[in-house]
């Protein structure tokens, strides 16, 4: 089971999830153990999701379409949507 490591807010959460998990998908049924992910549509379309990934990016899927829209050059910074991302192997992430 991969391990999620998040910053946020001057705290460290860290928790293993299942295998192609989406982080924003357990947030809203509350299953995920991190109690401040910001997420708001889950579709792409919004941004409050957005998360640095400071380790672990390499086993994350390309960027699809939506993320490139709506992050543009922020995607060279490491920036990417949680709601777009399936957990697979460790990773570690920041959100302001």
């Amino acid at each position: 089971m991969p391990n999620v490591k998040l910053h946020q807010n001057g705290q460290v959460y860290e928790q293993e999830v299942a295998a192609n998990s989406n982080l924003v998908v357990l947030a809203g049924i509350k299953k995920f153990p991190f109690p401040h992910l910001k997420y708001g549509c889950g579709m792409g379309k919004c941004t409050k999701c957005m998360v640095t990934v400071l380790s672990g990016g390499e086993a994350l899927s390309e960027p699809n379409w939506k993320e490139n829209k709506m992050l543009g050059d922020k995607l060279s910074d490491g920036c990417r949507l949680a709601c777009q991302l399936y957990i697979t192997e460790d990773i570690e992430i920041r959100q302001e």
